[in-house]
């Protein structure tokens, strides 16, 4: 019977729709007052009249239509515009009007805007709370908070992911629970959180691996790896638990995005164990079949990789189309999340192929992406902050009334006859078990705060590092623009050493912010990124062998800056003068520390040594600013000309390194 209804209302609203063209044919021949008239009372019941049959006549099988074709649409426009006649159609009924914000919502994350997303599925929120339906309710905000993740506002990201949990926790959810637990791990991946948001996994994966949830048990795995990606030495152990997702995905039978994102997540993994061959056969199957779906959106994840790839691979012209078309789909869309990468690899790419201006406008709006991204997650800290003050405060006002609860049983139980003695010192040991456990409960809440607060600390550090870093890069970039207008060539040879220099400072603030420990720089690993950028600047790769003859050791900023300028200094004189009359070099660095108040430095090599006699090549600048840090690190210098140059240092240093 309501199928009938339906079927007469759609033919009364194309019979509705007839007749309205008809009275506009009419109304531009018409010259007659009173026919005028007529026709205008027909035109403004009519549309009165449809409203009724549609109040009086839902149709939610139209709602089933678009369930079967959102999430893999052929046509995008015919579902946008059946989604838009529901709204019409719905206007009465809630419930149905909830479901259609909701599709739209999906389909502006599919293939539309991220703000229409957002907006569409905040208007299914108010009903889900007036009708009491909390896992919905639950399971919107978590949604939300994808979006949210999108648009790379962790803020908002982080707040309803606290709502769902604290739904979740409410109604005693351990599913709902752990599924909040596998959105906090990936919220802290995206900031760069890893450790942490590794432990969120675990937790998700006990309650989900007891539970025997197996499609959840595959979202937190991916999310997982990822997380393990960037924790040092865990690599081949990203790559097993995104393999144990992939099982989980081919057991079901599933093929859809969910299974793409693991494939991408192990096509990452991939490309940071050097296997790009592999890396690129999945970032092309994922691309080929995201054309096929016509899910535009997630076209931009596999052409960013690809581009990454390739500008890893030093094939700079390849990787600028990709990741050229990653960024046009993100500034078209609004999914801003991994901007500021982007223009970071194209900038890097120009820069490289010496299209110094297209590198610099690339630079600057990797600079204004990355700070946007700076303040957002600035934002998440700061309501992070408010929530956990805010429960805080509500914790003092429940323990301050429990606590006059227990004085007035106290007072009553004084005016017991001595009869209750008895039953006063069993509730004295009761009372004074419960007062422990809140003071422990106390204690764990103040080191939960000062956690957070040195996680902030910590965060901002490695925030500033990375900010110093992407400076001295711009430095480094401005002065390649200026090398490259100078015909002098000994100018240019000053530019280039004054580029080494602000490289040797780059790299040091790099490590600071990518290493665990902010406070020291690992100095082998460091010098081996220094010798690696000046044999580069050189183009002396195949020439020249620079080994680093030395034990693990850290070193704080203050003696590590002047000591890598010392060095860079070093080499690039070795690499310059050392090497002219012979086809192949060795240049050998070592660092040591005999006792905890000396750091011996020596750099020789085995070129063609110094004459005595001669006079110094070059401006003598670099002598001057060895000289200046060898004081400045209270220290010596000795040089020794036999089978080449070796030059050692003996500082004394007046902190622990």
């Amino acid at each position: 019977m309501n199928k009938i209804k339906c079927r007469r209302m759609f033919l009364a609203l194309s019979t509705a729709k007839q007749i309205g063209l008809n009275v506009l044919n009419l109304l531009m021949v018409c010259k007659s007052g009173k026919l005028l008239g007529l026709i205008f009372l027909l035109g403004a019941t009519l549309p009165t009249a449809i409203q009724g049959q549609n109040r009086n006549n839902p149709n939610p099988s139209s709602l089933d239509w678009i369930a079967e074709r959102i999430n893999n649409a052929k046509d995008t426009t015919e579902v946008f515009n059946k989604l838009h006649e529901s709204l019409q159609l719905f206007q009465e009924e809630k419930a149905e009007l909830a479901q259609t914000h909701k599709y739209l919502a999906i389909w502006h994350n599919l293939y539309g805007k991220m703000d229409s997303a957002v907006h569409y599925l905040q208007l299914t929120i108010p009903y889900y709370e007036d009708t009491q339906q909390k896992d919905t309710l639950a399971k919107t905000y978590l949604q939300l908070s994808d979006y949210y993740s999108s648009k790379a506002d962790y803020a908002e990201a982080m707040k309803e992911v606290f709502r769902a949990l604290e739904i979740y926790q409410e109604t005693d959810n351990q599913r709902g629970i752990a599924i909040c637990y596998t959105g906090l791990c990936d919220l802290l991946y995206s900031q760069f959180k890893f450790e942490e948001g590794n432990e969120y996994c675990d937790m998700a994966i006990a309650i989900q691996t007891q539970l025997n949830v197996p499609e959840d048990l595959a979202i937190t795995y991916r999310r997982k790896s990822a997380n393990l990606l960037f924790i040092d030495g865990e690599t081949e152990h990203a790559l097993r638990v995104i393999n144990q997702a992939i099982d989980i995905y081919d057991e079901m039978g599933e093929t859809g995005l969910l299974y793409m994102a693991c494939i991408n997540w192990r096509g990452n993994i991939l490309k940071y164990l050097d296997r790009f061959d592999e890396a690129l056969d999945d970032y092309h199957s994922n691309l080929k079949k995201s054309e096929e779906m016509g899910l535009t959106r997630y076209n931009l994840v596999s052409l960013a990789n690809i581009g990454h790839v390739y500008t890893m691979r030093k094939q700079y012209e390849k990787a600028i189309p990709y990741t050229l078309q990653a960024i046009e789909i993100m500034e078209r869309t609004g999914n801003t999340k991994n901007l500021w990468e982007n223009y970071m690899h194209v900038a890097n790419s120009y820069e490289r192929l010496g299209q110094f201006e297209e590198a610099l406008k690339y630079h600057k709006l990797h600079a204004e992406a990355y700070a946007d991204f700076l303040r957002s997650s600035t934002q998440r800290l700061e309501s992070e902050l408010l929530v956990k003050y805010e429960t805080e405060k509500k914790q003092e006002t429940i323990s301050r009334q429990e606590a006059q609860l227990a004085q007035q049983r106290k007072v009553q139980i004084l005016y017991i006859s001595i009869a209750g003695i008895l039953i006063v010192s069993l509730m004295g040991m009761f009372i004074s078990r419960r007062s422990i456990r809140k003071k422990r409960k106390a204690l764990q809440i103040l080191n939960l705060k000062l956690d957070a607060k040195n996680r902030q600390n910590e965060l901002l550090m490695k925030e500033i590092h990375h900010r110093v870093k992407n400076n001295l890069e711009l430095v480094k970039s401005l002065i390649a623009l200026q090398c490259a207008q100078m015909e002098d060539s000994a100018s240019k040879d000053a530019m280039i050493e004054s580029q080494n220099r602000v490289q040797s400072m780059g790299i040091i603030h790099q490590k600071l912010y990518q290493g665990e420990n902010l406070g020291s720089i690992e100095m082998k690993d460091y010098f081996i990124n220094l010798s690696e950028g000046i044999l580069d600047a050189f183009d002396a790769e195949k020439k020249v062998k620079i080994e680093c003859a030395m034990d693990n050791l850290e070193l704080d900023i203050d003696t590590a800056v002047p000591i890598g300028l010392i060095v860079n200094e070093l080499l690039t004189n070795s690499l310059k003068y050392a090497f002219s009359e012979r086809a192949q070099g060795r240049v050998q660095i070592s660092l040591s520390q005999p006792d905890s108040g000396i750091l011996t430095l020596t750099v020789s090599d085995n070129g063609v040594g110094k004459v005595k006699g001669q006079q110094p090549r070059g401006t003598g600048f670099g002598s001057q600013l060895v000289d200046l840090l060898t004081r400045q690190l209270n220290g010596e210098m000795t040089e020794i000309a036999e089978a080449g140059t070796s030059t050692r240092f003996k500082f004394r240093i007046t902190k622990a390194a």
